[in-house]
Parts: C-alpha cells; structure tokens; sequence
C-alpha cells in the first residue's frame, strides 16, 4: 500500500495482512517480547519500510546485528529458502533484496562519526539523573547552571563543569545566602560522580563540534531516508549513560522541531532499545518529562517505538499512548510472569476468533500479535502474524564494508575532530592567572616599599652615630609594622602568591580551575 508499510500476515493460518499506515505511524508504537523470539528483525524490517518511503530512521544497534541494514540480502544466506517461502506465504510480492542508505554514528567515535553534546544542552534534569544525584545534589547542580548563565560562562565539556563547581565551592557563603546552602561535601559528592562518567566515557560524550539535529533527517539521492544507527554495543557497558543520550535526543527533539500538526506520513522515527533502561529507578520527574515528550512530540512528525521484553517495563500512562504494537512471545514460568502476561493480553482489542493471552505465549520466532492503528485512529483488532523477512542483510558487515560506509557518508569529517573553544574552563583559568599576577606585583611594591624603609633607617643610624630605633624611621613600633604587614595581607592576596608559586608545576594546572570567590567579587 503507498499509504502504509506492510508488517507481515496472510497464509492459511493467520489473518488478513497487517499494514502499519504512515498516518498514523508518529502515534508511536511498541515492539516487545522475550530474548530470541524476534524483535530485531521486527525493528529492521519497520527501518527499511520507513527509509523506503521517505522517511528517516534513528535507533541503536545493542548487539551489533543492525548494521547488516547498510548490505543488500543474499541468495546465498542460509535462511534465503525460509525467506522467500514466508515471502510468499504472507503475499509479499514485492520481496526483493537491497540495501538502504545508512549513517553511523558512535559516541567513542570507533564505529561511526563521533556524536557529541554539550553540558548546557544536556541541562541539569538529565545530568543529575545521569550522575544519580541525590535532590540536595540536583539543587546545587542547578545553582551552578544559573551562575553560568549570569557570568556567561559557557558550560561546554565535564572540564568547565569541573572548574564550575569548584568556583561554586569557594564561593559558598555568598551563594548561600541568596540560593540556599550550598555544602562542600555534595559538592564533592557531584565531583566524584563526574569522575565515574568521565571513567564511562563521558568527557566524549561532551564537547564540540555538538550534534545538529539536521544531519539525523537526510535523505539520499532516491529520496530514501536515511537510517541513522548508533553503536550501542559498547556504551551499554555504562547504561545510565546510554538511557540519559537516548532521552536527550528525544528532548532536543522535541524542542527543536517545528510544529507540523498532522502530518501524511512522520519526519522521523525514533526507536528506543532496551527502553526499560530508561525508566529503571527513574525519579517522577524524569518520568514526567518522557510522558509529555511522548505525548506532544507526534505533533513535531516524530514517532517513537520503545523496544523492550515486557510492556511492563513501560510505565502507563507512556504504554497507553503507544498505539502501533507489535508482541512477540512472552513466557510465562512463574507467578509474576503470568500477571505480566495477563496484563499484557489486556492491552488488545479483543479478536474472537483466539484468546491473546494464549496467543502472546504460543507464537514462534518470527511471528507476533500485532495490533496497527485503523482510520481515525480506532486501534485494530489483535492479529496473529507472520513478520515479513528483511530485504537487507541479516547480521552485522563486515569491519571494512563498515568502515567504507562511514568513510562516504554525508557527514563524513564534519564531527571527526574535536573543537576546544574558550569556554568556562578556560575564563576561570585566565582570571586565576589575572589574579594571581596581581597579587605578585602587590607583593613586589610591598617588598620595594620596606627596602626603601630599611635604607633610610641605616642611613639615619649611620648619620646620627647613636642608636635610631626602627620604629623612629617609619614611625611605627614594630609592633605596629607587623600588624600592618598582617592587615594588608588579604585572604585573595595570600591565597594569590601560593597560587603564583605552584602555577607552573602540575598541581598548580590543577588550582587554575577555581580560585577563591574573593577574587572575583569585584570583577
């Protein structure tokens, strides 16, 4: 159908052909059941139908078997008589293999072209969820987001944070009385935990040049749209950081997009793997957040499909906006599997002619209950079906076809390097620096100011020939003099000249991101 993307259905056993229509395909959808019934193939064959028609996909490649997506199918694969005899069971007479025009993308730049945000875009909701900070912490994160903002201090890598925070620590009891406590120990609390991401990856999550969102929604020169794969295998070694980027793409998104209303068919399709990871210990706010993103991003032309093992694993009120679903086997062996089940079952518009419940548990590799939005939007009956095979290659490429796809992409040396401009890091670095020579030059005229003061006292003892105290030359008591030297030493001055002296050697880099807040309060 030109208006719809076939799924899969027919043959003497199933029902009539199931179409997801492109419609209604931003209304968002579910692809879920158990390991090793299905739903990788299910979420290729969704990519290639999308891209077919002009649409652009982004999702992640978890086990590395999607980058197959980027090769044409072969006769020669060992599941090709499987293929073509379901091909045919099912009535999919336009069967044929090819490949579909792809982008990768990697957030450690191995297997794709390096993607990057900065710590302004990523906001403090998301990094405190990110750093799982506690709600003390989160407030403090917040503070230093706004003493960003009324210092223009561009907040670009975990560097400028880092010193950020710093500054924010000497500066407390100003910041205090006009913000709330802010202590030094959830300070470095928040530290510690960049230094955990940092270890995770992070610093290259962070940086520019940022992501441009335009570069996700290209098409090639058949108009199809390109499918945009992100490198997941190894990111999901740290998979708070895999959930909170995933959750930023779909904010920045969301907020970045113009409203299209509704659209014949989406600007872009969005599939959230492993979805679960996303809402697992997530506070309400965060999950709030994805709730109104889900529910007002279709109104930008964007779909989001979550992919999961259970629809238990979505909250409700996101699950019950997700109107395209695709259910793949879900056992059933102990209580709690079997309330999920039931639950599961549910969810469906009932069909008379099975139990769904029953259904969820027998269906095999391959095969799914499948329900698709219907005109107006009316969910559709539940089907059983058989999902029809992908047209591109089944697995990952090899390393080297993976490396020339990427060599000719259209974004291809745009990200590859990494852009270190003047930013938070840098402005506090230069006035320590700033600070720091002044405080040596005060205490050079200080040193010149009490040589001129001894000369003249030997001058005058040698000139008298009888003994001249020193407080007669300067007209102080010594006493007097010490306190002076005392008074006029102040805290920026002192904490000043042991910054000048250890500027040079490594620990002295490491002061440069954060001086006292004295220093600065008349700047």
């Amino acid at each position: 159908m030109s208006d719809g993307i076939f799924i899969g259905g027919g043959g003497s056993a199933y029902a009539e052909p199931q179409t997801l229509l492109l419609k209604y395909a931003n209304r968002h959808g579910l692809i879920a059941g158990a390991t090793g019934t299905g739903k990788t193939v299910t979420l290729q064959i969704l990519a290639e139908s999308f891209s077919a028609r002009g649409v652009p996909v982004f999702l992640s490649d978890v086990k590395g078997d999607l980058s197959g997506l980027g090769a044409s199918g072969t006769a020669d694969f060992k599941l090709h008589d499987a293929f073509m005899s379901r091909a045919e069971a099912i009535g999919f007479v336009d069967y044929a293999y090819r490949a579909f025009p792809v982008t990768f993308w990697d957030l450690f730049g191995e297997a794709g072209h390096p993607v990057r945000t900065t710590i302004s875009e990523m906001g403090p909701l998301l990094l405190s969820r990110l750093l799982e900070l506690s709600e003390a912490q989160e407030g403090i994160l917040n503070i230093a987001f706004r003493v960003a903002d009324e210092q223009s201090l561009p907040l670009l890598d975990l560097r400028d944070l880092q010193a950020l925070l710093v500054w924010v620590g000497e500066n407390r009891e100003t910041l205090s009385l006009r913000y709330g406590n802010v202590s030094t120990a959830s300070i470095g609390a928040i530290q510690r935990r960049l230094l955990v991401l940092e270890g995770q990856g992070g610093s290259q999550l962070f940086g520019e040049p940022a992501l441009e969102l335009s570069d996700m929604m290209l098409h090639d020169d058949q108009g199809f749209g390109r499918i945009n794969i992100l490198a997941a295998d190894r990111l999901m070694g740290a998979p708070r950081l895999y959930a909170t980027f995933l959750l930023w793409l779909l904010s920045e998104l969301f907020e970045t997009l113009p409203e299209v209303g509704d659209p014949d068919k989406p600007k872009l399709v969005f599939f959230f793997d492993e979805a679960h990871l996303l809402f697992e210990d997530a506070p309400k706010a965060l999950v709030d957040k994805v709730e109104q993103v889900a529910r007002l991003i279709r109104s930008k032309g964007v779909g989001v499909y979550f992919v999961t093992q259970n629809p238990a694993d979505v909250p409700e009120d996101i699950l019950g906006q997700l109107g395209n679903r695709v259910q793949h086997a879900l056992r059933a062996f102990t209580a709690k599997d079997q309330r999920e089940l039931r639950q599961a079952a549910e969810n469906y518009r009932e069909n008379p002619d099975f139990d769904t419940e029953d259904a969820i548990r027998e269906v095999g590799v391959g095969e799914a209950v499948t329900s698709m939005l219907e005109r107006k939007g009316v969910p559709g009956v539940v089907q059983r079906t058989l999902i029809r095979p992908p047209s591109s290659q089944l697995g990952p490429i090899a390393g080297p076809a993976r490396a020339a796809l990427v060599e000719a992409s259209p974004v291809a040396g745009k990200y590859e390097a990494a852009v270190d401009r003047d930013s938070a890091f840098e402005m506090l670095t230069r006035r320590a620096e700033e600070a720091a020579a002044e405080a040596e030059k005060a205490e050079a005229l200080e040193r010149e100011t009490e040589s001129i003061a001894e000369r003249e006292f030997q001058a005058g003892r040698r000139y008298s020939g009888t003994r001249v105290s020193r407080s007669t030359s300067t007209g102080k008591s010594g006493s007097g003099a010490r306190g002076r030297s005392s008074r006029s030493d102040s805290i920026a001055t002192t904490f000043a000249k042991s910054f000048a002296r250890q500027l040079g050697t490594r620990s002295g880099q490491a002061l440069v991101r954060g001086v006292l807040g004295g220093l600065f309060r008349g700047r």
